[in-house]
């Protein structure tokens, strides 16, 4: 088993970082730039950025904000919204961006994953799944911020993303996104036996022992969270200690004994 990365989401909207449930992010969390100065200090294995009002507001990647901020970050940064062509992914990269994460464009642009894995590789490409599940079990991928319904079902969207190259998939639960209730464990689970590259789980982490569950239960290769980090006492180092504890590898030896 690959050791499993605790990854930290950083939802940045104009001028901060915000947070909700459900997609409505509302609450204002703070700057961005000391948040990533203190994720540096905290043994998180990499960070996640996300501009969610670009895709919503047609506004391209803001290059000149992301080279600032990479300046910052000694993990890999991952960095997504608004990305629609390859010379944006370019502009990215060349700002201290590590990876990539596209999710809406992939959906009018069907070659757009392909050629940026082809160009970049594919570790440099994310595939973004945000889905919502309904009352019927069913579930539906949403594109532009989890408020465009593109019909599609997620697991065989994941099998597509995969299938041109993606080199990970990051996988939201819109439903479960700030309730910190834990992971839909059975969304994550289709997702991962479908696909041969490694699944980020996202949406819904609440306490470490969803982020073992997730990884024990559904086979997720990474955790994504915010609210856990955001608005309680639990840390990214203590997340890692408690899987650690549960058998689960992790990126570093962390000191054991974590209380739950």
């Amino acid at each position: 088993m690959l050791k499993v990365r605790v990854i930290p989401t950083l939802l940045w909207k104009k001028f901060g970082l915000v947070k909700g449930i459900g997609f409505d992010s509302w609450r204002r969390v703070g700057p961005v730039l000391p948040a990533i100065k203190v994720y540096n200090a905290r043994d998180v294995d990499e960070l996640i950025l996300v501009d969610i009002t670009a895709s919503l507001e047609g506004n391209a990647p803001d290059h000149y904000s992301v080279s600032d901020f990479s300046e910052e970050c000694s993990v890999p940064f991952t960095v997504g919204g608004g990305v629609y062509n390859l010379e944006q992914i370019a502009s990215l990269l060349y700002a201290g961006a590590d990876k990539i994460s596209i999710n809406t464009a992939a959906y009018t642009n069907t070659t757009l994953i392909e050629t940026a894995a082809n160009r970049f590789g594919s570790q440099c490409v994310i595939a973004g799944i945000d889905a919502l599940r309904f009352e019927n079990a069913r579930y539906s991928c949403y594109s532009h911020s989890g408020t465009v319904d593109t019909g599609k079902d997620p697991v065989e969207w994941a099998k597509a993303l995969a299938g041109r190259g993606a080199g990970e998939i990051l996988l939201t639960s819109i439903n479960r996104d700030g309730t910190m209730l834990g992971y839909d464990l059975d969304l994550v689970e289709r997702v991962v036996t479908a696909v041969d590259i490694p699944v980020i789980a996202s949406g819904g982490a609440g306490n470490y022992q969803h982020m073992i569950d997730v990884v024990k239960n559904a086979g997720a290769s990474a955790v994504a969270a915010a609210s856990i980090f955001h608005f309680t006492e639990q840390t990214p180092a203590c997340a890692k200690a408690a899987m650690q504890d549960a058998g689960i590898p992790v990126r570093k030896n962390i000191i054991s004994t974590v209380k739950q």
